[in-house]
């Protein structure tokens, strides 16, 4: 089999094309993976549709960079305090440009990347029934279900050409390792035309072959493993390190207004080459503050016949 390591430059150059639907931030609040993000910034792709359920700013820094046409979303905004800032200005006033947004629930956008993933039409569902998600523009149908004669709604199939992935390690394969709340990761990743991985540590073969059922995404499907450590950071990563909430907290002060924002991505994406040169941003102090304090160690199985 071959290799798989890239570069994170190297990746979003060769996998990335204006004009993709990516999926990011699959595993909603945790594992977002911001150094993609702010690479695809740095490298000034446009008229991206971003796929995802809870965003979180990732979504927001992006459309304030201009490299968004459309999102399709249950959510975006700042996990701790609300809004995000650059969302409302371009849905309001289109700055810095005008964007559409196709808005589903939680559970629809997982049943429509696990339609995409399945190869489907579409998937079932009653959540929606009722509700002014089946108004308008949204994508949703209604049918009679042939057996029972029951109403139901119906959540047509997502597929992005990218799926990113943020995870815990991956052999250089490929085959991915992610424990924790995964979301819909692997719908994404399944229903994806290309797949990039992004891990905190690449390692041997037989760490991933040792623990079969902790593979989320088998190494047949992944395009791109690009070896990030901190690449989800302000976002936590199980098992490596949580969430700065301080982060958060500024970065919705600075962005609140446009010239603020402007200031904040200059100091944050385009002041820094790489995420060696983020992490020296963020300090020292900051990073060590934020690794696990508390392990808690699985107990091993025995995969023996």
């Amino acid at each position: 089999m071959e290799q798989k390591i890239y570069s994170m430059k190297e990746a979003v150059s060769q996998f990335i094309e204006d004009g993709d639907s990516v999926a990011m931030g699959t595993a909603l609040e945790a594992a977002i993976p911001f150094a993609v993000g702010h690479e695809i910034i740095r490298q000034g792709k446009r008229d991206l549709t971003l796929i995802g359920p809870i965003s979180d700013m990732l979504f927001d820094q992006l459309i304030g960079s201009g490299c968004v046409k459309k999102v399709v979303a249950a959510w975006v905004g700042n996990v701790i305090m609300g809004v995000g800032y650059n969302m409302r200005r371009a849905v309001e006033v289109g700055v810095p440009r005008k964007i559409e947004a196709e808005d589903y629930t939680n559970l629809t956008i997982s049943l429509a990347l696990y339609a995409g993933a399945m190869g489907i039409p579409f998937v079932p569902t009653k959540s929606l029934l009722g509700t002014g998600m089946m108004g308008g523009k949204q994508p949703f149908k209604e049918m009679e279900c042939p057996y029972t004669k029951e109403r139901l709604a119906l959540v047509p199939p997502l597929k992005p050409d990218v799926a990113i992935v943020q995870v815990q390690r991956a052999d250089e394969e490929g085959n991915t390792h992610f424990w924790g709340g995964s979301g819909v990761t692997k719908e994404a990743a399944l229903a994806a035309r290309k797949v990039i991985v992004v891990v905190e540590e690449v390692v041997e073969k037989k760490v991933i072959r040792n623990d079969p059922n902790r593979t989320i995404v088998p190494g047949f499907l992944v395009n791109a493993v690009v070896p990030e450590p901190w690449g989800a950071h302000p976002s936590p990563v199980q098992g490596y390190y949580n969430r700065d909430h301080e982060k958060y907290m500024s970065y919705h002060n600075e962005s609140r207004d446009r010239d603020g924002y402007l200031k904040w991505l200059e100091k944050w994406v385009f002041g820094v080459k790489d995420r060696k040169e983020y992490l020296k941003l963020v300090g020292e102090e900051k990073t060590k503050s934020l690794l696990v304090k508390r392990h808690r160690k699985s107990i091993p199985v025995d995969f023996g016949f």
